[in-house]
């Protein structure tokens, strides 16, 4: 699964710890989602997107393989 959460973030100006603490989670885990190592659960995936004011669509795509 791939996402554009890096993009998102960058685009609030906001470093991972802003975000780990508006979701309620440590900065490693939005290292960890950012990099592909993690995917997120569904609550988490959905206050993610709540902050950044997207799609889930929008923010996580199935790739291939996924599938």
């Amino acid at each position: 699964m791939k996402n554009t959460v890096k993009v998102e973030r960058a685009k609030k100006d906001m470093t991972q710890q802003d975000l780990a603490e508006s979701v309620g989670v440590s900065r490693q885990t939005i290292n960890s989602i950012e990099s592909g190592k993690y995917v997120p659960s569904t609550v988490l995936a959905l206050k993610i997107s709540k902050v950044f004011g997207v799609t889930l669509d929008e923010l996580f795509q199935l790739e291939e393989g996924d599938f």
